[in-house]
């Protein structure tokens, strides 16, 4: 057993290294496409009119004249360290800064992960049972959903709820009211894409010979679809929920930006706008180390739902 579950091991780890170093180095390349001088954020930003003497006494002392590549290496070298470096704009460190808003998107996250399950589970079950009527219904309203931008969706669900009928605060309040509209313009496109593999995994379990078997052995409806079906329907959604919570932590860019919620999302779009390069890139090492973590966790629970693949 032992010398089935180390080379897996060893395999993973060896992926996740080749991901975060992938992720390092796009993210650092591709902010230095962004129009703009560093040097100017650690200054002030384009506006702070600073002096030529001034833009290149900054740009010797954080490396900026140096060759790309010799930035690239002496960025990498500190992320092999755990040093996130320092913020040019807010001039701290990037590490606490990060941490500090990992928290909140976090929980916008994984709360959106699972209401986006409730509703995949309830459309698909009911959308299978329900006659061809349901099946109609069932799959445009997955298709409706999954084709929703998050910025029209928090625009009308603001529309609706905030200014139309007064429930629901339209920014971020810091309880739980708060979380209500960010966490459904979240988790609704994603509960249409995982209701639409949900359904047709349950479709086809409903049809295979395990289903036949345990109604011919006098199991009732109800626990033929909860007991065999649906516990085999899962294990696609489950794969994919790693993938989903990804999405969900790019979407909160701009969810958070509407709903005026901090988080991870707004301070990369901070950074970025500024060319803050070294919060750019510890916002990015974060949720890509977020995103291995989570991957990690549904090949787990997939294993556990289905124990043929533990003998793999």
């Amino acid at each position: 057993m032992l010398a089935l579950v180390l080379p897996r091991l060893a395999a993973r780890l060896a992926g996740s290294v080749f991901v975060l170093w992938m992720v390092a180095t796009i993210t650092f390349f591709a902010v230095r496409l962004i129009p703009g001088d560093p040097a100017q954020a650690v200054l002030g930003g384009p506006g702070s009119q600073a002096s030529p003497e001034a833009l290149a006494a900054v740009s010797a002392e954080y490396g900026f004249d140096q060759p790309v590549i010799v930035q690239y290496f002496a960025q990498l070298g500190r992320l092999i360290t755990g040093d996130l470096g320092r913020s040019y704009a807010l001039n701290t460190d990037v590490g606490p800064l990060v941490l500090s808003q990992l928290g909140g998107t976090l929980l916008l996250a994984v709360l959106a992960l699972i209401l986006a399950w409730l509703l995949a589970l309830a459309l698909a079950t009911w959308s299978t049972r329900g006659g061809k009527v349901a099946a109609r219904v069932g799959s445009s309203l997955e298709i409706v959903a999954a084709a929703l931008p998050h910025f029209w969706l928090a625009t009308s669900l603001i529309v609706v709820f905030s200014i139309g009928l007064g429930v629901l605060p339209p920014i971020s309040t810091g309880d739980i009211a708060g979380l209500v509209l960010p966490v459904l313009t979240l988790a609704v496109p994603l509960a249409g894409f995982l209701g639409q593999i949900m359904r047709e995994s349950l479709l086809g379990a409903l049809e295979s010979p395990f289903v036949l078997s345990a109604r011919a052995r006098g199991e009732s409806e109800r626990g033929v679809r909860w007991v065999h079906a649906l516990r085999h329907a899962s294990l696609p959604a489950i794969s994919l929920s790693g993938w989903a919570f990804g999405s969900l932590i790019s979407g909160a860019v701009v969810v958070e930006t509407i709903f005026a919620r901090p988080g991870l999302g707004r301070t990369l779009l901070n950074a970025v706008t500024l060319r803050d390069v070294p919060v750019v890139i510890g916002v990015v090492m974060i949720v890509a180390v977020a995103y291995i973590l989570m991957t990690l966790l549904t090949d787990a629970a997939s294993r556990l739902v289905d124990p043929r693949l533990r003998l793999t």
